[in-house]
């Protein structure tokens, strides 16, 4: 099974929109931005998969193909193992590529192994269970009531917990909007807190503390994921969990310090910035070898939320499956919706992904073609 091509398609969904309010840096997403990529055998056989692209698709899509198609163009798609190593001596010499560029070509290998072997993805991977509780993350909304209004929205569609990402503006606004939620969705219902790096250690002592008396599961990067020394203060001096690595780049070498020294409780992983499934699992089995959990981050696009999943098919430390909210604005790419009914999802029996992508949709939103 040798690479014959890879193909990427720079592709923008113009009926997706995150408003300016809805991410801190302020700027509007006009259309979502997205690649696909696609691995074609010298038998026929192919396998696709969505790609994380920022905020330029053209961007990505170039250095992507500058550097991976050369890179897998003659190498046997199963030797997955090899071409990590062989890629992460490459990256470090002449490429340098964004933690997004590799993992969906990582997929696509991994689905080409599920395909041939007429398995689903998850039972290719090694089987741990076939369902998965649901979470909703909710964008940065304007104001607590708005927080609250989500939350209850969330809760109501039988999803089984609620994570804010709040403004960050201050410490003391981001408290009383945790506040306002508890107060709304009650005390049996699953709160987390993403606060995305906007505090000082004192400052995030203190909102932790108070998301221990509001009974919150879990903080989530509060500080920033390469601030060792604070973080392991925090981490020592907090009841909560604090839970952190998502966007540190070389996993799952960069999380083992973590692990080792308790900068973080648990750390976070996914098939798109961390390298695939190869890298999401190397840093979930280093995890579980510390009896840690690796919580499974979203990844945005749901091609990539399908993998998600199936990577919580397959591994036992990640208590659930991720997805952002409102859900409409990123549930496109896939031909049937993700297999979710009352806050659970459950895992597709099909070969390889066992649902199909939405050829259409991409057809219609590309661009260009590298």
């Amino acid at each position: 099974m040798r690479i014959e091509s890879l193909d990427i398609r720079c592709c923008r969904h113009a009926a997706s929109s995150v408003p300016a309010h809805a991410s801190r840096d302020g700027q509007a997403q006009e259309g979502l931005e997205f690649l696909v990529y696609t691995l074609t055998c010298e038998d026929g056989s192919s396998a696709s998969m969505f790609g994380f692209a920022g905020r330029s698709a053209l961007g990505a899509g170039n250095l992507a193909a500058a550097s991976l198609r050369e890179f897998f163009v003659g190498r046997n798609v199963l030797d997955r193992e090899r071409a990590w190593h062989d890629w992460r001596a490459a990256d470090r010499w002449w490429h340098h590529l964004p933690i997004y560029s590799y993992g969906p070509v990582d997929c696509c290998l991994w689905l080409a192994g599920a395909q041939a072997a007429g398995q689903p993805l998850w039972r290719y991977i090694g089987g741990a269970r076939s369902q998965i509780p649901v979470y909703a993350s909710s964008l940065v909304l304007a104001d607590a009531e708005a927080y609250a209004a989500e939350a209850m929205a969330v809760k109501a569609a039988g999803m089984k917990a609620y994570k804010t990402h709040p403004p960050g503006r201050s410490v003391d606004e981001d408290i009383e909007i945790h506040r306002v939620v508890r107060a709304a969705v009650g005390e049996d219902f699953t709160l987390m807190a993403d606060p995305v790096q906007p505090y000082t250690l004192e400052e995030a002592v203190r909102f932790g503390r108070e998301l221990e008396r509001l009974g919150y599961k879990w903080l989530e990067e509060p500080l920033p994921d390469e601030a060792f020394g604070a973080l392991r203060e925090l981490t020592r001096v907090l009841d909560i969990p604090v839970v952190g690595t998502e966007v540190i780049a070389k996993h799952p070498y960069s999380v083992a310090e973590c692990l080792a020294t308790r900068v973080v409780d648990a750390v976070r992983a996914d098939p798109s910035w961390t390298g695939g499934i190869t890298g999401t699992l190397k840093t979930a089995r280093l995890a579980e070898s510390f009896h840690a959990n690796c919580e499974l981050h979203t990844t945005i696009l749901y091609p990539l939320e399908l993998v998600n999943l199936h990577l919580g098919g397959a591994v036992a430390n990640s208590t659930y499956f991720e997805l952002l909210w409102p859900t409409e604005t990123f549930e496109f790419g896939l031909a049937e919706p993700l297999p979710i009914a009352d806050g659970v999802a459950t895992l597709p029996e099909g070969p390889g992904l066992g649902i199909d992508l939405d050829w259409d949709l991409i057809d219609n939103a590309t661009f260009a073609r590298l």
